[in-house]
């Protein structure tokens, strides 16, 4: 594997590699690290979920979002709310 730097590291495990099943998704994300140490957890959520639930705009304004400069809609971090 040759190495890389930046946003492009965690991609180098996907290269090439068909997604065939929601167990190789998970898999390959498993298994993803980056040069500086970064390792991934990751398990398969099996759960039903109700579909439509709405988000409201106030909603969205409490959480503690902290968006990435490299692709903000995609990456992003939540943190717990502050406590009061």
């Amino acid at each position: 594997m040759t190495s890389m730097s930046g946003s492009d590291q965690q991609y180098q495990n996907w290269r090439a590699k068909p997604l065939t099943s929601r167990l190789a998704v998970v898999e390959l994300i498993a298994a993803t690290t980056t040069t500086t140490g970064l390792t991934v957890a990751c398990e398969l959520d099996t759960n039903t979920y109700e579909k439509g639930i709405k988000v409201t705009k106030a909603e969205m304004a409490t959480l503690n979002l902290h968006r990435d400069t490299f692709h903000p809609e995609w990456n992003y971090t939540i943190e717990p709310r502050p406590q009061t």
